[in-house]
């Protein structure tokens, strides 16, 4: 099921406890670019189909990465893409979109998702798997 756009952006604003609706979208669509560059196939093009349209776009439209970055590039990526941002608030964004998207994308889908990632990735999906 397809979040609408404002459940999804309220739910990133609640999670980043963002002052307002514009916040949580930047961060959200850094994200989900960073994100989509790192997802291939299938796996890629289920979650956006889970995703509000615009969003969708951004993950499917991201130009592929060469290699995944590990969690913590990942947060220093998303730091150097949103203005003002440190690692410790990006880390912040990260979970706050990644958490969101894990929601959406539900437990099946986000298994593949993380076979795709690096390890490490189970925790900004806020998804703590077992060792």
């Amino acid at each position: 099921m397809t979040l609408r756009r404002e459940a999804f952006l309220d739910r990133v604003k609640e999670r980043g406890e963002y002052d307002s609706l514009q916040e949580a979208e930047r961060a959200a669509r850094v994200v989900l670019a960073l994100l989509g560059a790192h997802l291939v196939g299938e796996v890629r093009a289920q979650l956006a189909a889970r995703l509000p349209e615009d969003f969708a776009l951004i993950l499917l439209n991201a130009l592929q990465s060469a290699e995944p970055l590990p969690p913590e590039r990942f947060v220093r990526a998303t730091a150097a893409w949103i203005e003002g941002a440190t690692e410790q608030t990006a880390a912040w964004d990260v979970s706050a979109v990644l958490s969101t998207a894990a929601d959406a994308a539900g437990d099946d889908l986000l298994g593949q998702i993380l076979l795709q990632l690096p390890a490490g990735y189970d925790l900004l999906f806020g998804r703590p798997q077992p060792a």
